[in-house]
């Protein structure tokens, strides 16, 4: 099919063409018909195939006609960064036709927020928690809600925001549209599509396996040259734009130093950064002001930046499903990407799963001219500590090398009696 016989309006046309489209993706090509002819979905798709203006397209095609400063489109999802990519597609799709849409996430000042929920959008894109701020000050009004997407849902059960999830859905009229986006299915996922959906149809895409545009290399490493090596694999690789993951945000951020002081062009994306720091740091990396990027999972799914050449795991991931969305940021369009895992003794459970889902072993490769046989650098010697206080008696006692305290002579013991004897009838 090409976008024509999607019977668009017009004005989505325009967008789509400017927007470069020529053809609908396998995701795209199934979800649409369905979507606009008003039915519930259940959609699972490889990251990077457009799974975004799968659901995009045909809000905006329904919400042409009918009123207007009111919700009618609530889209949730787990994080500020998909947040802001699914607006930033409500807005290029939606050029031209007067439809409004706002972002509702923790981390940033409510004002801008509540302005737009009283001035009337048509389309919300929400992060749970934030979300169930407003509805319980009675900011939130959704009761003309007449489309209601679910995006990243297993990303939702991992950060624990299902329970808000079903307390939004209270809040919901019964009748609506559903469509529910998921990369897995555990069965948390599927209690919550069986209560909430009706009929749907299943589309899946590309389930659980990586895009067969990225290709795939271990590094095996001791876990102390993994910054060395790092940095190898860096100067060794030519790419204007790197991704690189850890698994923790304090590791991100001394990594990324090292990567500066090493004169790469490096910028972070982690838990600690304030939003504005995050949104300055995807910019710089969209624009190409830093050629290397270090995250933390929070930016595995959502970031939505089409020229990533380069995915590095500098750690491994903790399931096999968080290893395909962290990739799944190079390889995308159709272009073609490498992911460089460097990978310890520790590591080979999890890559004996995905050579089981990818059907094939993931090559083994090392970095011409690199010493992994370096030694690790010594420790630092701990000083000794001269002991204090209740040590220093029970050395006294274990017979240490202090002498006893000599006996007062039996005339200074008189006076001291008479001394406290005079206090005591003072103070009687």
């Amino acid at each position: 099919m090409n976008f024509h016989e999607f019977n668009l309006d017009s004005r989505l046309m325009t967008r789509i063409r400017r927007a470069g489209y020529i053809e609908p993706t396998p995701i795209q090509n199934d979800a649409i018909p369905a979507a606009i002819a008003g039915k519930d979905l259940i959609g699972t798709a490889q990251t990077g195939t457009g799974k975004t203006a799968a659901f995009v397209l045909p809000i905006l095609q329904r919400l042409l006609t009918g009123p207007r400063k009111r919700t009618r489109a609530l889209i949730v999802t787990p994080t500020r960064e998909l947040a802001e990519q699914i607006h930033e597609v409500i807005r290029t799709m939606g050029a031209g036709t007067g439809l409004r849409s706002a972002t509702i996430y923790g981390g940033v000042g409510a004002g801008p927020q509540i302005q737009a929920l009283q001035s009337g959008v048509e389309i919300l894109v929400a992060c749970p928690g934030r979300l169930l701020d407003h509805i319980q000050q009675r900011r939130a009004k959704l009761g003309t809600v007449e489309i209601l997407v679910l995006d990243e849902a297993d990303r939702m059960l991992d950060m624990g925001f299902l329970p808000d999830v079903n307390r939004i859905l209270t809040h919901l009229p019964a009748r609506r549209q559903t469509m529910l986006f998921s990369a897995t299915f555990p069965s948390e996922i599927e209690r919550l599509a069986a209560r909430h959906l009706s009929q749907p149809q299943r589309i899946a895409i590309g389930l659980r396996a990586p895009a067969r545009t990225v290709s795939h290399a271990l590094f095996p490493v001791p876990q102390h040259l993994k910054s060395a090596l790092l940095l190898a694999l860096l100067r060794s690789t030519e790419s204007d734009s790197v991704l690189i993951f850890t698994r923790t945000k304090h590791r991100a951020e001394r990594l990324a130093r090292q990567i500066e002081q090493a004169g790469f062009r490096a910028t972070r994306l982690h838990g600690n950064r304030s939003q504005g720091q995050r949104q300055a740091a995807l910019k710089g990396f969209k624009t190409g002001r830093y050629q290397i990027m270090v995250a933390t999972d929070i930016a595995a799914r959502g970031l939505d930046v089409d020229n990533i050449s380069h995915v590095i795991n500098f750690d491994m991931p903790d399931t096999a499903d968080a290893y395909i969305h962290r990739i799944g940021r190079t390889g995308r369009a159709e272009r073609n990407g490498e992911a460089f895992t460097l990978v310890t003794e520790q590591d080979g459970d999890l890559i004996r799963t995905l050579e089981k889902i990818m059907r094939k072993p993931l090559l083994r490769r090392t970095l011409p001219g690199f010493d992994y046989k370096a030694a690790p650098p010594p420790r630092p010697a701990v000083p000794s500590r001269k002991p204090r206080g209740s040590a220093v008696r029970r050395n006294r006692h274990a017979g240490g090398t202090r002498k006893p305290r000599p006996a007062a002579p039996a005339a200074t013991r008189s006076r001291r009696v008479r001394q406290r004897s005079k206090k005591i009838a003072a103070a009687a």
